[in-house]
Protein backbone atom coordinates (compact mmCIF):
# COMPACT_ATOMS: atom_id res chain seq x y z
CA UNK A 1 0.00 0.00 0.00
CA UNK A 2 1.30 3.45 -0.93
CA UNK A 3 2.00 6.25 1.56
CA UNK A 4 -0.85 8.28 0.06
CA UNK A 5 -3.28 5.46 0.85
CA UNK A 6 -2.00 5.27 4.42
CA UNK A 7 -2.43 9.02 4.85
CA UNK A 8 -5.98 8.80 3.58
CA UNK A 9 -6.75 6.04 6.03
CA UNK A 10 -5.19 8.03 8.86
CA UNK A 11 -7.36 11.01 7.99
CA UNK A 12 -10.53 8.89 8.11
CA UNK A 13 -12.33 8.31 11.38
CA UNK A 14 -12.06 4.55 11.14
CA UNK A 15 -8.38 4.25 10.35
CA UNK A 16 -5.52 1.92 11.24
CA UNK A 17 -4.13 2.87 14.63
CA UNK A 18 -0.56 2.16 15.61
CA UNK A 19 -0.09 3.97 18.89
CA UNK A 20 3.24 4.83 20.49
CA UNK A 21 3.30 4.64 24.26
CA UNK A 22 5.58 7.29 25.73
CA UNK A 23 6.24 8.34 29.29
CA UNK A 24 3.48 10.50 30.68
CA UNK A 25 4.40 13.64 32.57
CA UNK A 26 4.50 12.72 36.23
CA UNK A 27 6.09 13.56 39.54
CA UNK A 28 9.68 12.56 40.19
CA UNK A 29 8.66 9.38 42.05
CA UNK A 30 7.53 7.98 38.68
CA UNK A 31 10.72 8.82 36.79
CA UNK A 32 11.61 5.77 34.71
CA UNK A 33 13.88 5.33 31.68
CA UNK A 34 12.15 5.07 28.32
CA UNK A 35 12.24 1.91 26.27
CA UNK A 36 12.62 3.25 22.75
CA UNK A 37 10.84 1.79 19.79
CA UNK A 38 14.22 0.75 18.37
CA UNK A 39 14.61 -1.75 21.22
CA UNK A 40 11.71 -3.91 20.08
CA UNK A 41 10.65 -5.58 16.87
CA UNK A 42 14.07 -5.14 15.28
CA UNK A 43 13.58 -8.14 13.02
CA UNK A 44 10.22 -7.13 11.55
CA UNK A 45 10.02 -7.37 7.80
CA UNK A 46 11.62 -4.20 6.47
CA UNK A 47 8.93 -3.32 3.96
CA UNK A 48 6.11 -3.72 6.50
CA UNK A 49 8.13 -1.79 9.06
CA UNK A 50 8.65 1.07 6.59
CA UNK A 51 4.94 1.34 5.80
CA UNK A 52 3.87 1.19 9.43
CA UNK A 53 6.61 3.65 10.32
CA UNK A 54 5.11 6.13 7.87
CA UNK A 55 1.73 5.71 9.54
CA UNK A 56 3.26 6.07 13.00
CA UNK A 57 4.83 9.38 12.05
CA UNK A 58 1.29 10.67 11.54
CA UNK A 59 -0.01 9.20 14.80
CA UNK A 60 2.78 9.85 17.31
CA UNK A 61 1.33 10.86 20.69
CA UNK A 62 2.28 10.93 24.34
CA UNK A 63 -0.12 8.24 25.43
CA UNK A 64 1.15 6.12 28.31
CA UNK A 65 -0.95 6.21 31.44
CA UNK A 66 0.38 5.00 34.75
CA UNK A 67 -2.15 2.67 36.41
CA UNK A 68 -2.93 5.38 38.98
CA UNK A 69 -4.23 7.75 36.35
CA UNK A 70 -7.22 5.56 35.53
CA UNK A 71 -8.78 6.30 38.89
CA UNK A 72 -6.87 9.24 40.39
CA UNK A 73 -9.38 9.32 43.26
CA UNK A 74 -8.22 5.89 44.48
CA UNK A 75 -5.60 5.63 47.19
CA UNK A 76 -2.50 3.82 45.99
CA UNK A 77 0.53 2.75 48.03
CA UNK A 78 2.59 5.66 46.72
CA UNK A 79 0.48 7.95 48.93
CA UNK A 80 -0.97 10.14 46.18
CA UNK A 81 -3.79 12.49 47.09
CA UNK A 82 -6.99 10.48 46.43
CA UNK A 83 -8.87 13.46 44.98
CA UNK A 84 -8.83 14.01 41.22
CA UNK A 85 -10.75 14.09 37.98
CA UNK A 86 -13.93 11.99 37.77
CA UNK A 87 -14.66 11.37 34.05
CA UNK A 88 -18.41 11.46 34.75
CA UNK A 89 -18.02 15.20 35.41
CA UNK A 90 -17.27 15.68 31.70
CA UNK A 91 -20.17 14.05 29.89
CA UNK A 92 -22.78 16.76 30.58
CA UNK A 93 -20.69 19.52 28.98
CA UNK A 94 -18.91 19.96 25.68
CA UNK A 95 -15.20 19.23 25.69
CA UNK A 96 -14.17 22.87 25.55
CA UNK A 97 -13.46 25.69 27.98
CA UNK A 98 -15.62 28.47 26.59
CA UNK A 99 -18.26 30.43 28.44
CA UNK A 100 -21.17 28.60 30.08
CA UNK A 101 -20.47 25.42 28.13
CA UNK A 102 -17.09 24.91 29.77
CA UNK A 103 -16.15 22.21 32.26
CA UNK A 104 -17.90 21.84 35.59
CA UNK A 105 -16.34 23.62 38.54
CA UNK A 106 -15.14 20.32 40.00
CA UNK A 107 -13.52 19.16 36.76
CA UNK A 108 -11.80 22.48 36.19
CA UNK A 109 -10.48 22.50 39.76
CA UNK A 110 -9.13 18.95 39.31
CA UNK A 111 -7.11 19.71 36.16
CA UNK A 112 -5.85 23.04 37.53
CA UNK A 113 -4.66 21.53 40.81
CA UNK A 114 -0.90 22.26 41.04
CA UNK A 115 -0.22 19.11 43.08
CA UNK A 116 0.34 15.48 42.13
CA UNK A 117 -3.37 14.80 41.96
CA UNK A 118 -3.67 17.57 39.36
CA UNK A 119 -0.86 16.02 37.32
CA UNK A 120 -2.72 12.70 37.19
CA UNK A 121 -5.99 14.44 36.36
CA UNK A 122 -4.34 16.25 33.44
CA UNK A 123 -2.84 12.98 32.21
CA UNK A 124 -6.23 11.29 32.26
CA UNK A 125 -7.88 14.22 30.49
CA UNK A 126 -5.18 14.24 27.82
CA UNK A 127 -5.94 10.61 26.93
CA UNK A 128 -9.69 11.19 27.03
CA UNK A 129 -9.13 13.96 24.47
CA UNK A 130 -6.81 11.74 22.41
CA UNK A 131 -9.36 8.93 22.18
CA UNK A 132 -12.36 11.23 21.68
CA UNK A 133 -11.39 14.04 19.31
CA UNK A 134 -9.90 14.11 15.80
CA UNK A 135 -6.30 15.18 15.05
CA UNK A 136 -7.57 18.56 13.83
CA UNK A 137 -9.29 19.24 17.17
CA UNK A 138 -7.66 20.46 20.35
CA UNK A 139 -8.60 21.11 23.96
CA UNK A 140 -6.81 24.03 25.64
CA UNK A 141 -6.61 25.41 29.17
CA UNK A 142 -3.98 26.61 31.63
CA UNK A 143 -3.07 25.97 35.23
CA UNK A 144 -0.77 27.74 37.69
CA UNK A 145 1.84 25.97 39.79
CA UNK A 146 2.70 26.68 43.42
CA UNK A 147 5.31 29.24 42.34
CA UNK A 148 2.73 31.26 40.43
CA UNK A 149 3.97 30.17 37.00
CA UNK A 150 1.22 29.62 34.42
CA UNK A 151 1.31 26.47 32.30
CA UNK A 152 -0.72 26.50 29.06
CA UNK A 153 -1.90 23.06 27.98
CA UNK A 154 -3.02 22.02 24.50
CA UNK A 155 -4.28 18.45 24.11
CA UNK A 156 -4.75 17.23 20.56
CA UNK A 157 -7.27 14.60 19.48
CA UNK A 158 -6.32 11.43 17.65
CA UNK A 159 -8.91 8.67 17.18
CA UNK A 160 -12.10 10.72 16.93
CA UNK A 161 -14.46 8.34 18.75
CA UNK A 162 -16.60 11.30 19.83
CA UNK A 163 -15.39 14.21 17.71
CA UNK A 164 -18.71 16.02 18.18
CA UNK A 165 -17.87 16.30 21.90
CA UNK A 166 -16.02 19.51 21.04
CA UNK A 167 -19.36 21.21 20.35
CA UNK A 168 -21.98 19.19 22.26
CA UNK A 169 -22.02 16.79 25.26
CA UNK A 170 -21.84 13.02 24.81
CA UNK A 171 -24.31 12.69 27.68
CA UNK A 172 -25.56 9.17 28.39
CA UNK A 173 -24.36 7.63 25.12
CA UNK A 174 -23.03 4.48 26.79
CA UNK A 175 -21.73 3.02 23.51
CA UNK A 176 -19.37 5.97 23.11
CA UNK A 177 -18.48 5.94 26.79
CA UNK A 178 -17.46 2.28 26.52
CA UNK A 179 -15.41 2.84 23.37
CA UNK A 180 -13.49 5.75 24.87
CA UNK A 181 -12.92 3.84 28.11
CA UNK A 182 -11.60 0.77 26.28
CA UNK A 183 -9.27 3.01 24.27
CA UNK A 184 -7.88 4.57 27.44
CA UNK A 185 -7.53 1.24 29.25
CA UNK A 186 -5.61 -0.26 26.33
CA UNK A 187 -3.04 2.53 26.64
CA UNK A 188 -2.32 2.08 30.34
CA UNK A 189 1.23 0.93 31.03
CA UNK A 190 2.45 -0.21 34.44
CA UNK A 191 6.01 0.91 33.67
CA UNK A 192 5.30 4.08 31.70
CA UNK A 193 7.81 3.05 29.04
CA UNK A 194 7.58 3.53 25.29
CA UNK A 195 6.06 0.52 23.53
CA UNK A 196 4.54 0.42 20.06
CA UNK A 197 1.09 -1.20 20.01
CA UNK A 198 -1.63 -1.74 17.43
CA UNK A 199 -5.18 -1.09 18.68
CA UNK A 200 -8.01 -2.94 16.93
CA UNK A 201 -11.76 -3.39 17.22
CA UNK A 202 -14.92 -3.00 15.14
CA UNK A 203 -14.37 0.79 15.01
CA UNK A 204 -10.68 0.72 14.10
CA UNK A 205 -9.60 -0.70 10.75
CA UNK A 206 -6.07 -2.05 10.28
CA UNK A 207 -3.94 -2.32 7.19
CA UNK A 208 -2.26 -5.52 6.03
CA UNK A 209 1.12 -3.89 6.71
CA UNK A 210 0.11 -3.03 10.27
CA UNK A 211 -1.12 -6.57 10.94
CA UNK A 212 2.12 -8.01 9.53
CA UNK A 213 4.26 -5.75 11.68
CA UNK A 214 2.19 -6.26 14.85
CA UNK A 215 1.16 -9.94 14.85
CA UNK A 216 1.33 -10.73 18.59
CA UNK A 217 -2.03 -10.41 20.32
CA UNK A 218 -1.44 -9.14 23.85
CA UNK A 219 -4.96 -9.04 25.30
CA UNK A 220 -8.19 -7.07 25.43
CA UNK A 221 -9.56 -4.12 27.43
CA UNK A 222 -13.08 -2.83 28.14
CA UNK A 223 -15.11 -0.89 30.72
CA UNK A 224 -16.81 2.42 31.42
CA UNK A 225 -14.90 5.15 33.23
CA UNK A 226 -17.91 7.48 32.92
CA UNK A 227 -20.39 5.23 34.76
CA UNK A 228 -21.66 6.11 38.27
CA UNK A 229 -19.50 3.19 39.42
CA UNK A 230 -16.52 3.22 37.03
CA UNK A 231 -14.91 -0.07 36.08
CA UNK A 232 -12.25 -1.33 33.68
CA UNK A 233 -11.55 -4.95 32.81
CA UNK A 234 -8.82 -6.78 30.91
CA UNK A 235 -7.79 -10.24 29.83
CA UNK A 236 -4.58 -11.67 28.38
CA UNK A 237 -3.80 -13.76 25.35
CA UNK A 238 -2.61 -17.18 26.51
CA UNK A 239 0.45 -16.93 24.24
CA UNK A 240 1.01 -13.21 23.69
CA UNK A 241 1.36 -12.31 27.37
CA UNK A 242 4.93 -13.67 27.29
CA UNK A 243 5.92 -11.14 24.63
CA UNK A 244 4.03 -8.43 26.51
CA UNK A 245 6.15 -8.94 29.59
CA UNK A 246 9.31 -8.97 27.50
CA UNK A 247 8.56 -5.42 26.33
CA UNK A 248 7.21 -4.33 29.75
CA UNK A 249 3.49 -4.34 29.09
CA UNK A 250 1.95 -5.94 32.19
CA UNK A 251 -1.59 -4.58 32.29
CA UNK A 252 -3.28 -7.42 30.41
CA UNK A 253 -1.75 -10.26 32.43
CA UNK A 254 -0.89 -8.50 35.69
CA UNK A 255 2.40 -7.35 37.16
CA UNK A 256 4.67 -10.04 38.59
CA UNK A 257 7.38 -9.26 41.14
CA UNK A 258 9.88 -11.57 42.82
CA UNK A 259 11.27 -10.74 46.25
CA UNK A 260 15.08 -10.79 45.78
CA UNK A 261 15.59 -12.02 49.33
CA UNK A 262 12.89 -14.64 49.82
CA UNK A 263 12.17 -15.53 46.22
CA UNK A 264 8.46 -15.06 46.88
CA UNK A 265 6.49 -14.27 43.72
CA UNK A 266 3.61 -11.80 43.96
CA UNK A 267 1.05 -10.89 41.28
CA UNK A 268 -0.56 -7.45 41.17
CA UNK A 269 -3.48 -5.94 39.31
CA UNK A 270 -2.77 -2.93 37.09
CA UNK A 271 -4.08 -0.17 39.34
CA UNK A 272 -7.88 -0.31 39.49
CA UNK A 273 -8.11 -2.46 36.36
CA UNK A 274 -9.57 -5.92 37.03
CA UNK A 275 -7.68 -8.61 35.14
CA UNK A 276 -10.14 -11.47 34.66
CA UNK A 277 -7.80 -14.09 33.22
CA UNK A 278 -7.35 -15.60 29.78
CA UNK A 279 -9.21 -13.99 26.88
CA UNK A 280 -9.96 -17.48 25.57
CA UNK A 281 -12.24 -17.93 28.59
CA UNK A 282 -13.59 -14.37 28.75
CA UNK A 283 -14.18 -13.50 25.09
CA UNK A 284 -16.35 -14.95 22.33
CA UNK A 285 -14.43 -15.30 19.11
CA UNK A 286 -12.08 -13.21 17.01
CA UNK A 287 -12.33 -11.26 13.78
CA UNK A 288 -11.15 -13.45 10.92
CA UNK A 289 -9.01 -10.71 9.32
CA UNK A 290 -7.74 -8.44 12.08
CA UNK A 291 -7.67 -10.95 14.93
CA UNK A 292 -9.37 -8.75 17.54
CA UNK A 293 -11.82 -10.19 20.07
CA UNK A 294 -15.42 -9.49 19.08
CA UNK A 295 -16.70 -9.28 22.65
CA UNK A 296 -15.82 -10.17 26.22
CA UNK A 297 -17.66 -10.78 29.50
CA UNK A 298 -18.31 -7.39 31.07
CA UNK A 299 -18.10 -8.39 34.75
CA UNK A 300 -17.70 -12.10 35.41
CA UNK A 301 -18.33 -11.77 39.14
CA UNK A 302 -21.76 -10.22 38.48
CA UNK A 303 -22.92 -12.21 35.45
CA UNK A 304 -20.74 -14.56 33.37
CA UNK A 305 -23.16 -14.31 30.42
CA UNK A 306 -23.39 -10.54 29.90
CA UNK A 307 -20.89 -9.44 27.26
CA UNK A 308 -19.79 -6.20 25.66
CA UNK A 309 -18.60 -5.69 22.09
CA UNK A 310 -16.97 -2.36 22.94
CA UNK A 311 -13.59 -4.02 23.41
CA UNK A 312 -10.14 -2.92 22.27
CA UNK A 313 -7.61 -5.66 21.51
CA UNK A 314 -3.91 -4.79 21.56
CA UNK A 315 -1.18 -6.26 19.37
CA UNK A 316 2.61 -6.10 19.69
CA UNK A 317 5.53 -6.53 17.28
CA UNK A 318 7.10 -9.99 17.16
CA UNK A 319 10.20 -10.70 19.18
CA UNK A 320 13.70 -11.26 17.84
Amino acid sequence: MRLLDLKRQIAAMKRGTVMVLCCARSVAVFALPLLTAACIGAEIDEQAEELVGEAESELMTENALFPNALFPNALFPNGLNPSGLNPSWLISRKLALSGPNGLTTSALAAIQDPGTSGALSRDLLRYIVSCSLRPDQTFSFSWTDSSGVAHPEVYRGDLGYAHWWASSPIGNDTYVQHQISACIAARVNWYGVSVNISLRNNEMASTAAERAAYPVREGAFWGNLFAPTPYVGACYDSVGYVRARQVKRDCAAGHVETNPTTGEVTWQQCGSMVIWGSCNAMCNGTDATAGYFRGCVTNYSVNPYVRTDQVVTTFLPAGP
